[in-house]
This record gives C-alpha cells, structure tokens and sequence, in this order.
C-alpha cells in the first residue's frame, strides 16, 4: 500500500475506533448525551452537554448536578466528574462559562453563567428541584458559587475542585453559606496565593480564609466532616496529591466529588467511589486526536500526488551542513528562546494588547505577541554573517492551497465525530474543538501572526538544523528538541521546584497560569515538528509545512480560549 493510504488508513481507524470508545464509555449503561443550548437571563446564547441516566424521566426525577470547568477550558474538561456522577444516576449539566465553548461572549459576565445554568438545570423535568448539587474546578468553583449566591435555596450542596470561596471573583465563605460545601484543594495546586492566600497548598488547612469558610479558629483537619448536612453547615477539606490541572485526571480528586454528592445528595445509584471508568474517554479522545494527526500527513502526502500540487513535490538535500559547533549553538538557541522569552513577552503583551473586538481573546494575545517578538528574534539572528543559505522549493500559492484543503481534511473528521459521537479530540488540557461562528471571525484575525511565527521559525529551523542528517528518525527527534524541548525543560523546572518547595518561580501572579499554558506547548510543538519535518522531506520547502502549522495551531488556540470582548 503506497505511503500516504496507508497513513490516512491509520488515521480513519484511529479517529473512529478513538471517538467509538469515547462515545461508548460517555454513554455506558444507557446514559444520554445531549449538546443543548438555552438563552440566558440577559439573552445571551449558552451551550452545555446534559448527561441524562436510565430512569430520569418527568414522572422519576433525578437528583441533578451542574458541573463547571475553569477558566480557558470547556464543557468537555468535566467529562470524567460528569460521567462518573451520571453513572451513579444523577442528571448532570456540564456548562460552557461565558466566553468559553459555545457560550456567548464576554468571560466573567453575568456570574460566569453560573446562575443561568442553575436556573436551566432546575428548569427540567427529569431533574428533581430540591436535590441539585453544584461542582466547580477553579474558576467553575467561582460560577457555581455566583449560582448560589443568585439562588441560596436552590442546591443542597457543593464541591470546589481547585477553588475558593472569597476574592477575587466570588462571595466570601461563612459557616453558612455556601451550604454543603466540599473543598477539594490538591497538595500540589499552583494557584494557593490567589485561591486561599497562602504560599503553598500543603498550609491551605491553616488559611485564615478556610477558617472563615469552616467557622474555625485552628487548623482544619483534611477528611473530617465539620458542621451538619441536614442544616446545610457540613464542610470537608480533601487534598489528593496532585496539581491543579491534574484534578481532572486523578480518579481520587474525581472520587471526593462522588463521595461527597452519595453523602449529600438523596437518591441515584450507589457505587463504591473506586468504581471509574472515565480514564477510557480520555485514551478514546487521545487515540482519535493522534489519527487527526495521522489523517493530516497522509491527506498531505496524497494531495501531493495531484497534478496542480505536483510542482511541490521535491527531495531536499540532507547533508548540506555538518553537526559542529555552529549547529549546536543554533540547536540550543532555537530551543531555548521560545521558552526564556515566554514569562517576560506575556507580561509585556498583557500590559500592551488588551482584547480588542478584532482581537478578542486575552490570551491568545499575548501568545501572539509572543509569537511576533519571537518571529522578529529569528529573523534577526538570520542574517548573522556564515549561516547556511539553502534554495527551497518555494511555490506560494500552492503551499497555501494545500494547507488549506489538508487542515480542512481534519476538520471535518472532527465534525463528523462530534456529530454522530458528540466527542472532540483532546487528552487532559490538550484539546481540539469546533470553532463556534465568532471563533471563526477570531480565527482569520489570529492566523496573521502565528503566520508570520511558523513562516519565519520553520525557515530557520531547516535552514540550520534539519538538513545536518538524513535520518528520518534523527530529524523528527532532533527537530522535537528544537521546538519543543525548551518548554519541556522550563515545565521541569518550574514543577521541580512546586513538588520540592511548594511554590513556582514567579514574578507575577499570572506566571502561574502561564506555565500551565507551557504545558499545552510541550505536544503541541512536538506536533509542528512533526508535520514541518513531514512536509519539508516530501517538499524541501518550509512553506507547506508553515502554513498547516499556522491554520492547525491557530484553530486550536482560538477554539480552546477565553473570549474577553462581546459580539
């Protein structure tokens, strides 16, 4: 079987057999998965995913849980909280934040949609008013408590995974409100300072804040039950031994939430805690984000074969420099520049682009500065006197072209899959979503940029480093280090130092967050090197390989972040 069948053969097996197994598992047991959206308070369109069990009916109603993610994630980051309470027959509503998903911009409005997803979950009559609870993962602990706060009579109890109660975005905890609650604060979370006021998770039992929350004036003892349920005071402290984003792939984080909700919560199905099957979702979702992958190189390489994408193909030179002490300079260079930059031209992009209605995402902003600043590094250090100056086989139009028809390969897979499925691609913060219909506007906006990065970083890239070896294997890896290897040392570091000393290193409060976004660079950049390396062997032209990579990355960044301006 020629080359490019036999990769999108593999990738169709892996992104059906993946989004199969996901479905499988989402639904076991007969539970319903439903993508519903509804209208707020304010008439601003929301999205959810509602997980319905066997025997939730208007004439059997169910206990109902409201389950929210945090911050720059989505509905989908709460699948394994949601099917694992699902199973355990409850009606769960896994709700897209305001500007998060598919639910309408800005971020933080109207309580970050808490209430009005309270007020959709108490609004259906399979779901039993008087027995809901809520569950929130950082800031999603912040909007079920504005539910909470909008509607003090309509829950009966509540788990904050990774959150607070109390500034900066939510009301503060008495002994009293909210009721029923469960903290859930993992020994390694990186956000204690912002969430609980203390330098590191292992002293939360002794924040004052906490006490406030317990009604304590001494530390609170992890596990015991403080309070009453039945007056609506019970309150517990749970800390798994894991970080902040990793509360989403700890079957002992996930099992508190389920332990709690069999406690307060009347009805549903008893299970033993331990009883999870959730962790398939993620190796089904996984499986399938590798077939994109996968199903990108062989389209690529078949398209190659078309008669107007012919001129593209070429063989490059492979041996056109050695591996000397220039190579190595570039090598180390090159890797550690996106990562040494990566805090200071946040910080800087935070200060000088805010969102904007063409640039409407915080974020995306600053990584689009970054990117830039990067790109204008690069191009500067090109023109040092005895770097190599290779002839690409360079045919614009045509690069773009196939870039476009590729990518768009990849996306349909994924609309096909959330389709019959109601499954996107992703692993833990990994993700690959559908762009909504404002994404869409975001996205052309945002490709500009990341353009120029991938144009620029992959010229450099094969002019110093991958033309040193003819390897296949060898240029794959060595190109893996030079675009990813940097963010894998600095993550290193910086959760070298947390599990040793409690805390990162940081010289803003937003680091933080900005090392779990590093995170996602680590395979994400891994991919680039794959498909630059992919597409240059087949090409010896950097062009196609930047701009799949420019369209890919783009897509997914804007589909997986917050937007900060409204329509």
């Amino acid at each position: 079987m020629p080359g490019h069948r036999r990769l999108l053969s593999i990738g169709l097996v892996l992104v059906l057999a993946g989004a199969l197994l996901a479905h499988f598992v989402q639904t076991a047991g007969g539970i319903r998965v439903m993508d519903v959206r509804f209208i707020g308070s304010d008439g601003s369109p929301m999205s959810a995913l509602l997980y319905v069990p066997p025997g939730a009916t208007a004439n059997t109603p169910a206990p109902g849980i409201l389950a929210v993610h945090g911050y720059i994630n989505s509905r989908e980051t709460q699948s394994g909280f949601a099917i694992e309470f699902a199973r355990r027959g409850y009606v769960v509503l896994t709700l897209d934040q305001r500007g998060h998903g598919y639910s309408a911009p800005p971020a933080f409005a109207a309580g970050f949609g808490g209430p009005d997803g309270l007020a959709y979950l108490r609004s259906l009559a399979m779901v039993d008013r008087n027995n809901i609870g809520l569950e929130g993962h950082s800031m999603g602990g912040w909007t079920v408590l504005a539910a909470a706060a909008v509607f003090p009579n309509d829950y009966k109890s509540m788990v904050l995974e990774g959150s607070s109660t109390g500034g900066p975005f939510a009301a503060e905890g008495t002994p009293t409100f909210p009721r029923n609650v469960a903290v859930v604060f993992s020994r390694y979370d990186e956000f204690s300072r912002l969430m609980w006021g203390v330098r590191s998770a292992r002293e939360i039992a002794e924040s004052p804040k906490l006490w406030s929350l317990f009604g304590m004036n001494a530390p609170v003892e992890p596990g015991k039950v403080y309070g009453s349920a039945g007056n609506g005071t019970a309150r517990v402290l749970y800390a798994p031994a894991v970080t902040h984003a990793m509360d989403h792939l700890s079957t002992e984080a996930i099992g508190y939430s389920i332990d709690w909700f069999q406690k307060t919560l009347s009805g549903g199905k008893p299970l033993p805690v331990d009883d999870q099957i959730w962790i398939w979702k993620e190796i089904g979702t996984l499986v399938a984000f590798i077939g994109c992958i996968a199903l990108l190189l062989g389209a690529f390489a078949g398209l190659l074969l078309l008669p107007w994408f012919a001129p593209l193909a070429a063989q490059p030179v492979m041996s056109g420099s050695r591996r000397d002490g220039r190579w190595w300079i570039s090598l180390i260079i090159g890797a550690a520049l996106p990562a040494v930059t990566l805090l200071p031209f946040f910080q800087l992009a935070e200060a000088l682009a805010p969102a904007v209605s063409l640039f409407p995402q915080s974020l995306t902003n600053q990584i689009a500065v970054w990117a830039v600043l990067n790109s204008l590094i690069v191009l500067g250090l090109s023109f040092v006197p005895g770097g190599a100056r290779p002839q690409f086989n360079t045919h614009t139009r045509r690069s773009i072209a196939i870039a476009i028809v590729t990518v768009a390969i990849g996306y349909a897979a994924l609309a096909v899959c959330d389709f019959l499925f109601t499954v996107d691609f992703r692993f833990w913060v990994l993700a690959l979503k559908l762009l909504s219909r404002p994404q869409w506007t975001a996205f052309l906006a945002y490709l500009i940029p990341f353009t120029l990065f991938f144009v620029v970083t992959l010229r450099a890239l094969h002019s110093a480093i991958t033309r040193a070896t003819a390897r296949p294997a060898a240029q794959y890896l060595i190109n893996i280090a030079a675009l990813a290897g940097g963010f894998a040392a600095f993550v290193k570091i910086q959760y070298g130092m947390l599990f040793t000393t409690g805390s990162m290193l940081m010289f803003f409060d937003s680091d933080v967050l900005r090392t779990i976004i590093a995170i996602q660079f680590v395979p994400l950049m891994s991919i680039v090197a794959i498909i630059a390396t992919f597409t240059y062997r087949r090409t010896n032209s950097y062009l196609p390989g930047a701009f799949i990579c420019a369209l890919f990355v783009t897509w997914y960044i804007v589909a997986g972040q917050a937007t900060h301006v409204g329509a």
